[in-house]
């Protein structure tokens, strides 16, 4: 059985959980390591058992408690080269951890852990080498990807297939234009190599949806410049043009920034 579930998800904070019956995988540690350690036990998870941490990159929203949890439990964390040399320069906690825990992967080479097939491919964003994360089981695929300045040919040939995609719907375009942000941040966010917009994520997910995935999940919502029910209609919207049914056809929810989504299991 593949076991999925969105602990936390938006821009103050970003934990996912992945597992098998062997094998439990963290995906990034952004809130406090007392908010992940309670989110893993409501969905029965012990954080003690985690075999590793996945980073995708050494944002702060990202790695809060990375170094905190991979003490305390003994964990394993596994991020590329690059990301590694930010984390270890510029995150005070990674400092402390064991070094026999600080694992590397290569990006677009696939690797296990447990018997549960990763793999990491590029994703544009404002970060030293950021990544999202395929996993394969018992021919089921899952996939990750937040922190999307803009989705490239290569995002999209990692995503087709995926069984359950959770794919960043950051903001709405029109809120952030004209929201309370300095001109530099909404330029950031905005650019090449930023966050995605609900408009954006809102065609991926129905060209993913006529290529065959049937379990959506909306994630890294803005606090400022979003709503859960935004995000969740402009894809319902995009759905619905192409005769695609959601509840119906295809599963569409939002994962939250305070509470853990539905857990998926395959």
């Amino acid at each position: 059985m593949l076991k999925f579930c969105s602990l936390f998800s938006g821009s103050s904070g970003n934990s996912i959980f992945i597992g098998t019956d062997k094998t439990k995988i963290l995906i990034d540690a952004g809130l406090s390591g007392k908010k992940i350690t309670e989110a893993l036990l409501s969905i029965g998870e012990d954080p003690a058992s985690l075999d590793a941490i996945l980073v995708s990159h050494e944002h702060d929203d990202h790695v809060r408690s990375l170094g905190i949890l991979s003490k305390r439990y003994n964990i394993p964390v596994y991020a590329n080269e690059k990301t590694w040399e930010a984390l270890i320069e510029n995150i005070k906690n990674i400092k402390d951890m064991d070094a026999k825990n600080i694992k590397y992967f290569e990006v677009n080479k696939e690797f296990e852990i447990g018997g549960l097939g990763i793999k990491a491919f590029p994703v544009p964003h404002d970060a030293n080498e950021p990544v999202g994360f395929c996993f394969f089981y018992c021919e089921r695929k899952i996939t990750v990807a937040t922190d999307i300045g803009h989705v490239t040919p290569q995002i999209k040939e990692c995503i087709e297939g995926s069984d359950l995609l959770l794919l960043e719907s950051n903001h709405d375009i029109r809120m952030l234009q004209v929201g309370t942000y300095p001109w530099w941040l909404k330029k950031r966010i905005l650019g090449e190599r930023g966050h995605l917009s609900n408009e954006a994520a809102a065609e991926v997910v129905a060209e993913m949806a006529e290529k065959g995935t049937q379990h959506f999940l909306l994630g890294h919502l803005s606090k400022n410049n979003n709503f859960p029910h935004l995000a969740y209609q402009t894809t319902y919207n995009a759905l619905t043009s192409r005769n695609i049914l959601p509840d119906k056809d295809v599963t569409l929810e939002v994962a939250l920034r305070d509470c853990i989504s539905n857990v998926f299991c395959f």
